[in-house]
C-alpha cells in the first residue's frame, strides 16, 4: 500500500436537509462548495490552513473534523501517513443549517481514500457512505453531499449483514428548472441545542400530513416543482423551532404568505426559498427580500456531490 505524491484537491458541495418535511431524510446538494487539498508528508506532524468560513475560529489540529474523517478512512483503509498537510479553502457557513459538517466528513474521507493508491478497491463507496454517517449521526446530509442532486436517506434498524444499523441513500431526479435561494443570518444555531426544542412524540394527524408532504415533495423536485408551495408545509418541526431562530420563522412565514415555497434548511437558520433559475426575475426578486444584514445565494441544484479535481 502506498501513498500518492503530490496533493490532492477535493471539492463538496453545501447542502439542505429536511426541506420542509422530509424530517431527517431528505437532502438537496447546492452549488455552493468548499475546497480541500491534501498531502501526505514524509516526516512527521500535522500541518492544516483555513481560508474563508471557520478561519480563526475551527482548530487546526486532530480535532479538526476534516482531519478526524481523514484518519477514519485511512484507519479503515489500514495505513495511517507520516505526516499530512491540510489546507480548506470554505465557503459554506458553519452553523447555518447548509451542511458545512458534512462537507467536512465527506470531503475528508474521499480526500483520504484519494491519497493511498488503490484507496477505492478498499474504501468502497457504500463503506465510505456508512462511515460518513456514523461520524455525522445520521445520513441526511451526508448523502446529498456525497452522490449529488436530490436524495432520500435514512437507516434500518437492522442490516443484512447483521451489523446494528444500515444506512441507505437514493438519488431521484431533479427538475432543471428548478433552483434556490439562500438567506443567511448573521448568527448561526446548533443542532444540538435546535434538536433538543423538539418534542419526543407529535400528534399522529401531523405525522400523516407531513408523509403526504414528504411524498408530494419527492414528485414536486423530480418534474412538477409547481407543487412545490404546498409539498414544502411541513408539520413536524419547524415551528417547535422557532424559540431558537425567531426571525428566520417570521421570514418563511412572510414568503409563504406571497406564496412563496419557502423552509428552514437543515437545523437553520438559514431560510431556503425555492425558485426557478439563478438568473430569472423570480430569483432577482426573491433575492432582494434578504433582510438587513443577512447574505444571500442564488444557487442551482449540484448534481456531481464530492469530486477529486
Amino acid at each position: 500500500m502506498t501513498f500518492v505524491e503530490g496533493p490532492v484537491t477535493v471539492t463538496v458541495p453545501a447542502t439542505s436537509a429536511n426541506l420542509g418535511p422530509g424530517y431527517d431524510s431528505l437532502g438537496l446538494a447546492l452549488d455552493l462548495r468548499d475546497e480541500l487539498t491534501g498531502e501526505i508528508l514524509t516526516s512527521e506532524g500535522l500541518e492544516v490552513t483555513v481560508e474563508g468560513a471557520g478561519e480563526g475560529s475551527v482548530p487546526l489540529d486532530e480535532s479538526h473534523l476534516v482531519v478526524r474523517s481523514m484518519r477514519a478512512a485511512f484507519e479503515v483503509i489500514g495505513k495511517q501517513p507520516p505526516g499530512l498537510r491540510l489546507h480548506c479553502r470554505n465557503r459554506i457557513p458553519h452553523a447555518r443549517g447548509m451542511g458545512s459538517s458534512s462537507a467536512a466528513i465527506i470531503g475528508g474521507l474521499v480526500l483520504a481514500r484519494a491519497l493511498v493508491a488503490g484507496g477505492e478497491l478498499i474504501l468502497d463507496d457504500d463503506t465510505l457512505f456508512r462511515t460518513a454517517a456514523e461520524i455525522e449521526g445520521h445520513p441526511d446530509n451526508v448523502a446529498p453531499a456525497f452522490y449529488g442532486g436530490f436524495t432520500i436517506a435514512g437507516e434500518d434498524d437492522a442490516s443484512p449483514t447483521g451489523s446494528a444499523t444500515h444506512c441507505f441513500a437514493v438519488r431521484t431526479a431533479v427538475d432543471p428548472r428548478i433552483s434556490v435561494v439562500v438567506f443567511v443570518p448573521v448568527v448561526g444555531v446548533e443542532t444540538k441545542t435546535v434538536r433538543g426544542l423538539l418534542p419526543e412524540t407529535v400528534p399522529h394527524a401531523d405525522a400523516a400530513a407531513d408523509a403526504g408532504r414528504s411524498a408530494l415533495l419527492v414528485a414536486a423536485l423530480s418534474d412538477a416543482p409547481e407543487h412545490l408551495y404546498r409539498a414544502t408545509r411541513d408539520f413536524l418541526h419547524q415551528e417547535y423551532r422557532r424559540p431558537a431562530m425567531p426571525e428566520s420563522l417570521a421570514l418563511v412565514d412572510e414568503l409563504r404568505a406571497d406564496g412563496v415555497a419557502a423552509i428552514v434548511s437543515g437545523a437553520g437558520p438559514t431560510v431556503l426559498a425555492f425558485s426557478s433559475g439563478v438568473e430569472s426575475a423570480e430569483t432577482t426578486k426573491l433575492a432582494a427580500r434578504c433582510p438587513a444584514g443577512w447574505t444571500c445565494h442564488s444557487l442551482n441544484v449540484d448534481i456531481d456531490g464530492v469530486r477529486i479535481l
